[in-house]
């Protein structure tokens, strides 16, 4: 891909205040992404839009404000372009609707509203940008692995993961399950159904995620067109919680683990750093940090997964 002409981002931290899913350092997560991809990455303050559910913020991220924001990204960019989306907040799985899996679970981001985002909406996305064009997305969320339907593995799974008695940090997992969204979704509509895309049809109508609103067969518009130019950090593999922590102790700022390895990994290694380079690091870095159950994973062609980490210029 050619060198970036434009470089736009959509940074959206949901911490739900207020909550019993109340998180803490998500936000801090997208500040520190946006001071570094203006002072560092080359992006326009103009071009970076934050979308955070702060006290007194005037656009909530909602399901239908941060689709809005990232089509309107898409619709903007030429080829040439980077795009980038980071995602600092709850994450969930939910049962499968795909023709001939009915005991697999679908990944998905939960907005403040949750009004679920899947992996079926994020590969929409990704089919719609034009060529020459790269969309990169970090989440920053549990189950976050495979988070654009499709997209190839390129560090994944491990073969095994162990578990030992060493001492874990004090954190909260950013994952709502399934039953809760069910049951705050109930609460709202009063219909009597396990069906998630009936409540979140009923609330949310056109703006509910494009895998309930097509019947299956219509899926064949949504498939990956590859190689592609979609690129994905995920915080852990798909079956994984990503940590939230809050340092209680000397005043230290809350945040999400993997985006707190990733600002390290970038702060210690001023130069152009791969995509694979960086996950494997913000692995190691984890792994230091005795997150020992916590697996960033990439997702991307082969190319990019070589390519510079949001084509930062050389010095």
């Amino acid at each position: 891909m050619e060198k970036g002409k434009k470089r736009m981002a959509v940074l959206v931290g949901c911490n739900y205040p207020n909550t019993r899913n109340e998180l803490h350092g998500c936000i801090n997560d997208v500040l520190a992404m946006k001071e570094m991809l203006v002072k560092r990455f080359g992006f326009d303050l103009s071009n970076v839009q934050l979308l955070t559910d702060a006290a007194g913020s005037v656009i909530l991220p909602t399901g239908a404000n941060i689709k809005k924001a990232l089509g309107y990204m898409i619709d903007q960019a030429e080829a040439g372009d980077v795009l980038f989306f980071h995602y600092s907040g709850h994450g969930t799985k939910i049962p499968s609707v795909k023709p001939g899996h009915p005991f697999r679970q679908d990944e998905a981001i939960v907005p403040c509203d949750f009004n679920l985002i899947t992996d079926v909406d994020f590969r929409q996305l990704v089919n719609r940008l034009p060529k020459g064009a790269s969309l990169t997305i970090l989440s920053d969320s549990c189950h976050s692995g495979g988070l654009i339907d499709k997209e190839k593995e390129q560090i994944g799974p491990n073969a095994t993961i162990t578990t030992n008695n060493a001492t874990v940090p004090s954190h909260s997992p950013k994952a709502i399950p399934f039953v809760s969204i069910l049951q705050h979704l109930t609460s709202l509509t009063n219909i009597n159904t396990s069906d998630v895309g009936t409540h979140l049809l009923e609330c949310f109508g056109s703006d509910a995620s494009l895998k309930f609103r097509f019947p299956p067969l219509e899926w064949g518009q949504f498939e990956s067109i590859k190689p592609d130019d979609g690129i994905l950090l995920s915080g852990c593999q798909a079956n994984e919680t990503s940590a939230d922590m809050s340092p209680n102790e000397g005043g230290g700022k809350s945040y999400g683990a993997f985006s707190n390895a990733v600002q390290m990994v970038l702060k210690e290694h001023s130069g152009q750093l791969s995509y694979r380079r960086l996950v494997t690091m913000a692995r190691e870095v984890l792994q230091t940090q005795r997150f020992e159950q916590q697996h960033p994973c990439l997702y991307c062609s082969d190319q990019n997964a070589d390519a510079t980490f949001l084509w930062q210029p050389e010095r």
